[in-house]
């Protein structure tokens, strides 16, 4: 195949191939004389810092932003490696995207978007806050703008877990604060602390008047159960002025406790087992049954289950509530298993011990 305008000679292809290599050489050259002149000329040198655009920021100051830059001011433009720069903004734990481009002759714009906090998080004695997918954000010191927030401190998220565990986590936090909040009632800013240690049993501390109450929520219907906690809370702060914890995991009872609330991420928190208060609703008196402290862990019963509780003097109550009275321990049916243990009764005999109590809301 021929193409046309070429020379059929020898010589005159070889002079042609000869002008082709020329001309590219021109080309280079020119190129890179050009490239010099960008890279040497004071029109292209970014002068100070305020030659750096920076818009987004509202917890990440200017200053903290304009760190990332500290070598560029004084430098020739084209010498700033812009994907050198979002790397290293996106490392700042406030920052979730970032754009870096050239504003020929000389300046730079940096845009940022930041993470939103959706709650506070508690790590000992620090409080920081913490993003929808476990990113952890220290509070911001000197922000551009003063941002009022208003949500719950949320513990069981550690620093050393890896980022998925955490992520993990805040999506039954994401869950239950927005099953909570449905309604439009906004329920989740009445909370003053969420525990999410446990993904199958989510706590809060509740305020309520002068003091807190630690609910057990569990890991479904979240709304219901606060509704049932809500409806009965005046009934049982009537019975128990010093009601402390409610465990709203059962279907068809609730475990209250008296007496200090335990930290939410404390093993003093676990919840209680649960007992049966009987099959129908009985009179106050009859449906308060104290228990000892069960060693195992309360699955996510759906049946209730039998005990007998221990108790010196109690032979009347036992006899008004169909349980069997033993001088010796206290025998609780493991309310999914059946599956019955033995409690001695120096749990129930320790000075600082509160009995929980098992109620039919």
């Amino acid at each position: 195949m021929r193409f046309r305008g070429l020379p059929t000679t020898k010589w005159g292809r070889i002079a042609v191939g000869v002008a082709f290599v020329v001309l590219i050489g021109v080309c280079a050259g020119v190129a890179m004389v050009a490239r010099n002149m960008l890279l040497h000329d004071d029109r292209f040198v970014i002068q100070s810092s305020s030659s750096i655009e920076i818009e987004g920021n509202s917890h990440l100051t200017r200053a903290q932003l304009l760190s990332i830059f500290g070598g560029d001011v004084e430098r020739n433009i084209f010498n700033v490696s812009l994907a050198e720069r979002r790397t290293e903004l996106e490392r700042l734990p406030w920052v979730e995207r970032a754009t870096v481009m050239r504003l020929l002759p000389n300046r730079m714009r940096v845009s940022i978007m930041e993470r939103t906090p959706v709650a506070f998080v508690r790590q000992g004695n620090h409080i920081g806050l913490v993003d929808a997918n476990g990113v952890l954000l220290d509070m911001p010191a000197d922000a551009a703008v003063n941002t009022h927030y208003s949500f719950p401190v949320v513990t069981g998220i550690l620093a050393d877990e890896p980022l998925s565990v955490r992520a993990a986590r805040m999506k039954i936090y994401s869950r239950f604060t927005s099953e909570l909040d449905g309604s439009g009632e906004k329920i989740s800013q009445e909370l003053s602390e969420v525990d999410l240690s446990n993904p199958e049993d989510v706590k809060a501390l509740i305020p309520d008047h002068s003091s807190e109450v630690l609910v057990h929520f569990g890991e479904e219907n979240f709304l219901d159960r606060y509704r049932k906690y809500e409806a009965h809370l005046t009934e049982w702060r009537t019975q128990y002025p010093k009601l402390s914890s409610v465990d709203m995991r059962y279907e068809r009872q609730a475990v209250l406790e008296t007496g200090p609330v335990a930290p939410v991420s404390s093993p003093a928190a676990a919840a209680p087992s649960p007992v049966d208060a009987g099959a129908a609703k009985a009179p106050a008196a009859a449906a308060v049954h104290p228990v000892a402290h069960a060693p195992a862990k309360a699955g996510k019963p759906k049946a209730a289950a039998h005990h007998v509780a221990a108790k010196s003097g109690a032979a009347s109550k036992a006899k008004a509530t169909g349980t069997t009275k033993r001088s010796d321990v206290a025998v609780w049916a493991h309310p999914k298993s059946g599956t019955k243990r033995a409690v001695t009764p120096s749990a129930a005999t320790h000075p600082q011990y509160h009995p929980p109590q098992v109620v039919h809301p």
